[in-house]
């Protein structure tokens, strides 16, 4: 299976659920975006790492897990997000010491935070991004604009690695009706939404 590399897009911040935020990862060679549900601590973390300025007075724990690495010359290579199962990601992170490779795994924020802190690549494999990624579809003036929006917003609170249980009821809808609400979600950058709505088509696909 071939990897895909990825890119960190941003967080976004839930406007539908309170304390629940969106890790926006974007392939490197394309348009698709993979929106993954994290924790309010991940969401901290990954944004405290990718503001190269911004120095906790006492080490995080992604930080102490750098420290530790560093001390005993463990190295993290890289980090791939390998398998999804009921709108759940699972990463493996590669390491090695003393040229001997390990594979570790990990949630995907915590392998997201500390792939930052390593400036390790990040990669998907193809499967799981033709399944989970959402494909945006604007013009190029109008895509050109999006991309230069900010993403990243308050980043305090929120939940875990798995997509959120739907309080929505989507079985009345259509699959059309779906694709199109999924597509409104995204414009909206309501990437939350767009998680639930994306699971509920692959549910459907699958039947």
């Amino acid at each position: 299976m071939s990897l895909v590399r990825l890119n960190i897009k941003g967080i976004s911040y839930s406007q539908t659920q309170n304390g629940a935020y969106a890790l926006i990862l974007n392939e490197v060679e394309g348009d698709r975006k993979l929106p993954i549900v994290i924790g309010a601590f991940e969401a901290q973390s990954i944004a405290i790492a990718l503001e190269k300025e911004i120095k906790p007075p006492r080490p995080l724990t992604h930080d102490l897990f750098k420290n530790f690495a560093d001390r005993f010359d463990i190295a993290v290579k890289q980090v791939i997000i390998h398998k999804l199962v009921d709108g759940v990601f699972y990463s493996s992170i590669i390491c090695e010491r003393d040229k001997i490779e390990e594979i570790i795994d990990a949630r995907t924020s915590d392998a997201i935070a500390l792939a930052l802190r390593f400036n390790a690549p990040i990669f998907t494999y193809k499967n799981i991004l033709d399944k989970a990624g959402i494909y945006l579809s604007f013009s190029p003036k109008d895509k050109e604009q999006k991309e230069e929006e900010v993403i990243s917003e308050d980043i305090v609170s929120g939940k875990e690695d798995t997509t959120a249980s739907t309080s929505e009821d989507y079985s009345a809808l259509t699959i059309q009706e779906l694709h199109k609400m999924l597509e409104t979600a995204v414009v909206n950058e309501d990437y939350e939404k767009a998680v639930k709505l994306r699971d509920e088509i692959s549910k459907r696909e699958k039947k």
